[in-house]
């Protein structure tokens, strides 16, 4: 057996059928609903109960983190954009058009990540815009995880919807 053929028996190419991929697509949209804005939401919580050296904690990780985002995305911004969508629409024609199932997969990974993360730089403009702070800056953070949680929601029953009709439609094994 050579290199090619044990490299693709590790990484199975079938995606919707692979353990693996359901795993990765649970761990994301956890990590992604954890780190709001680069915060971990546990932060949040502990400054609402306890304010004092929890909220100057928080404030501060928000901003630098808020800062960080924004800069970022002035920086490379256009770049980060054309390259992203250059990326998804690849992905879409090879996975939508040609049939590839790994592209599919990661396609519909990918797509409601890149959503998260404009709706994170809006956010983070209006956190910086508006200086929050304390109960307004809590608020705001937590509206933003509902957000992602629902974008996660939508696209987890859309990726396992697709997922069963490919399996269903194409079966397991080729």
């Amino acid at each position: 057996m050579d290199l090619y053929a044990t490299v693709f028996e590790v990484i199975d190419m079938r995606s919707f059928s692979n353990l693996w991929y359901w795993i990765a697509l649970a761990v994301a949209w956890s990590i992604a609903s954890h780190w709001v804005l680069g915060v971990p939401y546990d932060l949040v919580h502990r400054a609402a109960r306890h304010e004092g050296q929890a909220q100057e904690d928080l404030e501060a990780i928000a901003r630098v983190s808020c800062n960080r985002l924004l800069s970022l995305s002035e920086q490379s911004g256009i770049g980060l954009i054309a390259t992203t969508s250059a990326l998804l629409t690849s992905l879409g024609i090879l996975g939508f058009w040609y049939g590839m199932e790994f592209a599919q997969a990661v396609f519909l990974l990918l797509l409601p990540m890149i959503l998260v993360a404009f709706l994170s730089v809006r956010t983070a403009g209006r956190i910086r815009s508006a200086d929050l702070k304390g109960k307004e800056l809590r608020d705001r953070l937590g509206r933003h995880r509902l957000a992602i949680q629902i974008i996660g929601m939508i696209s987890i029953a859309v990726t396992s919807t697709w997922g069963m009709f490919h399996i269903l439609s194409y079966g397991v094994l080729r």
